[in-house]
Formats: structure tokens, sequence, C-alpha cells
């Protein structure tokens, strides 16, 4: 095996080792939350638009005994906030409504207690209206279809929590109006806006407004927990979560959602940006919610978020800008934290970014490089053991006023080819190495580039 090979193989290897490592640390974690015959998650984890993660633990249906796969269809409950906000604000930008709009334009009988609740005040959740709707009742309600007038009817004549605008308070209300507002003024039925103008249009091939009559390729199962056991979930009509969380998908297809989004494929960046502002009310106090986004950090990071419920299922769905990564999770089950997990894989994606950065990239060498000579001192500074991670150590040797290498498990040396005091090379398989240094002038650390890939290995 010649030098040149030997070192490649290193660095595949080193590289390899760090993307196994990140993904055993999130196996660890999902396997222990969800057992192999019990209900599961499917989750898919994406940078710079791409998958770097994607696998599902669990059970789709307990009775027939079928395993989770990632292409499972699950009821995502209130991330249809999203796209219900997102069709808010297509039709703004085709002209047929605006923000500022009130409700009683498109419904002149709503009761607004003399008060003017707008549609930006129904997308925030600053409107007042009260959170009773049938989603989460028990007994023939829930099994009861509904339409959206007849939704609205069911609690318009509540009396309103406060004036909107002035307070906060989540409410699947005011997304069912916003749902009848999208039918309305869109000349079709909410289902199908949403799955032409979105759904179609994006490629969300696996994505569905819900029904519980129509037979949906690869749709999973719901159960809830009961007494250390588990049972089937609880019937509820999928009419009845409407607009406010009444859509199916899949984690391929909601990283479509987030991709188009990003691209600004279904709406400009100018009313993305309204959709992930906080929300300012009338006392000054910004809320983190803009239109069916919340906003949150993780240690320093941005986040831009959303979860969701249903008989049976959970999922959340988060995006973190600074790193350009998306993580979404859907369970069949609302029996786990499934936030709390989602948050601890956050985590390490953002201790994987901050390695990564620590890990700064060299402009590549110019072919005609030019070779200076070091003294015995300068090279001596350099020497010594360098590790990569546990067990696995660099070797750099001074002899004869010449720098060598050697790979963790080899024996034979890289001369390496000094182009100033902290930067070398080596001929026979075009790799750099650069020593750094901290404030002390002290040699703390070096990296070692090939194939466009950095490895960083400090100093023992």
């Amino acid at each position: 095996m010649n030098k040149f090979f030997t070192l490649s193989i290193f660095l595949l290897t080193i590289h390899f080792s760090f993307g196994q490592n990140f993904e055993s640390k999130i196996d660890a974690i999902l396997s222990s939350n969800y057992k192999l015959n019990e209900p599961g998650i499917s989750i898919l984890i994406a940078k710079d638009g791409k998958p770097i993660y994607k696998k599902a633990f669990g059970i789709a249906n307990m009775e027939l005994d079928i395993p989770l796969k990632t292409d499972n269809v699950f009821q995502i409950g209130s991330i249809t906030k999203q796209f219900t906000a997102i069709a808010i604000l297509i039709l703004e930008e085709q002209g047929k409504l605006k923000l500022t709009d009130d409700i009683l334009k498109y419904i002149p009988d709503y009761p607004t207690e003399g008060n003017s609740i707008t549609i930006h005040h129904l997308l925030n959740h600053t409107s007042g209206i009260q959170n009773n709707t049938p989603v989460g009742k028990k007994g023939a309600i829930s099994k009861t279809d509904m339409t959206s007038k007849e939704l609205i009817s069911y609690f318009k004549n509540a009396p309103l929590d406060f004036k909107p605008g002035t307070n906060f308070k989540y409410s699947n209300a005011g997304y069912i109006v916003l749902g009848l507002i999208i039918e309305i003024v869109s000349k079709q039925s909410y289902e199908d806006f949403i799955e032409t103008t979105i759904f179609k249009k994006i490629g969300m091939s696996s994505s569905y407004y819900g029904s519980n009559k129509e037979v949906i390729k690869n749709r999973v199962s719901g159960y809830q927990a009961q007494q250390n056991t588990f049972t089937n979930a609880d019937y509820m009509s999928l009419t009845l979560p409407y607009a406010a969380g009444s859509i199916l998908s899949t984690v391929d297809d909601l990283l479509k959602w987030q991709n188009a989004l990003k691209s600004n494929a279904l709406i400009k960046y100018s009313s993305l940006k309204k959709a992930i502002t906080p929300t300012t009310i009338k006392n000054g106090k910004i809320i983190p919610y803009g239109y069916g986004f919340r906003m949150a950090n993780l240690k320093g990071s941005p986040v831009i978020a959303h979860s969701g419920s249903t008989k049976g299922f959970t999922s959340i769905a988060l995006f973190l800008p600074k790193e350009n990564t998306y993580i979404v999770a859907l369970s069949n089950c609302n029996c786990k934290n499934l936030s709390e997990v989602t948050k601890k894989i956050a985590l390490l994606t953002l201790e994987k970014s901050t390695s990564n950065k620590n890990i700064k990239t060299k402009k590549s060498v110019k072919k005609d490089r030019k070779i200076i000579s070091l003294s015995k001192e300068v090279l001596q500074e350099l020497s010594g053991s360098y590790q990569v991670k546990e067990n696995l150590n660099i070797k750099i040797t001074n002899d004869t006023n010449e720098l060598y290498l050697t790979a963790p498990g080899q024996t034979k040396r890289i001369k390496l080819y000094a182009l100033s005091k902290n930067h070398f090379y080596m001929k026979i398989s075009n790799a750099e190495i650069t020593f750094n240094k901290n404030e002390k002038n002290e040699v703390i650390s070096l990296i070692l580039n090939q194939f466009g890939q950095n490895i960083l290995a400090k100093k023992i």
C-alpha cells in the first residue's frame, strides 16, 4: 500500500466515522424512546435542503405487526396551519384579499361584538376568538362530519376572550375561519385549493387533505397510551380540524414544503417574512408567533417551528436558519414527548455545525508552490501528537530539519513541505496541513485537508 493510498483511506475513514458518530447518537436517542414493538416515529434531518439523516423506528400498525417506514403517511395536526397561512399569502399576492381586511367582508354575519377582526388577527392568534371547537371533544361530536360553515356555527357565538390585537391566545377556531375565507375568495374548497395550489405545484405527491374514508397508501394507524399499554386512538372525523389541522403528509413531502418556502417557489420572500416575523400587539409586547410559524431560540440559534397533535398523532417541524438545517418528526402516538426528543436532536445538529465551523477551509494552494526552509526551533514547535478523536492520533515528527506525518496505525512517514511557518503540503497525496496557534503563540491544533474535506486534530 503506497503512502498516498494510506493517507487517503485514513481521511475518508475519519470523515465517515464523524458521520457515523452523529448518526449513532441520534439512533441512541430515538431507540431509547421508541421501541421496535411500539408506535414510533419517522424523522428526517436535512442540511442545505438535502437529507443527512432519515429513519423510522417502531410500528405502523400494531395489529398487523407492520414496521414504520419513512414513506408512511401521518396526520400532521397543527403543522397544517403553515399551509393555511401560506395559502392566505398566496391569495394576497394574487390581489384577491388584504391582510387588513375585516372578516365581515367575507362572513357578514360573524358576531364581532362591534370590534374589527382582521385576517391578520386570525393568522397570528390575536383575534380574541375562543378556541372552542369540536377538535379534541369526545363522544358523538368527535365522530360527526361537519362543513366549514357548521364548524364556525359551533363556536362563533361564544364571547371574545379579549379585544382583537390586544393579546395572544392560540386558537384553532381562528384558522377554521381562515379556511372558509380561502374557500370564499378562491371559489374552491379548502381541500382543492391546497392540493392544486400547493401539493401539486411542488410535488407533494404523498400529502392529502384528511379523510377517514379514502384509502391512502402507506397511511399509519394512530395510538394512545392507557394504563401501561397501547390502545387504538379514539375516532375523530378529519373534517373537524379542517384548516387548523386536517393535513396528512410524510417527512419527505414536508422537506419539499420547506425547500419550496426557502426557494420562494410558492410566495415571495417579502410575503414569507411576514409569516416568520413575531407579532407585536397593541401594548408593544412582542409575541413569538407569526403566521403559522413559531419563533424560538436554541443555544443562541434562531428556530422557526410548529408542532401538531391530533388523536393518536404528534408532529413537529423546525428550521434552524443560521445552520440551514430542517428537522421534521412524525409520530403515530401522542404518548411521548416528541418536542423534547426533537430538541435533543436539534442540539446535536448545533454541536455538529459548531464543530464544522471550527474547521476553517483553506483555499487550495496553486500547483506552483514555493517551498521554503524553516529553522529547527520552528519545526520542533510543530512536532507532537494531534488527537482527531479518542485513540486516533496523527503524529508529527522533526527529523534532521524535515517534518513528517504518520497517520494513525501506520509506520510509514509522509514528508511535509513548508509553504509558510504554519502551512505545509504533501507532494505524494496533494493534501495540506495548517497549524493553528493561540494568543500565546502556542501550537494548539492542525487542520488536514484533502478531497475538500477538513479534519481537525488538537495537539496533545
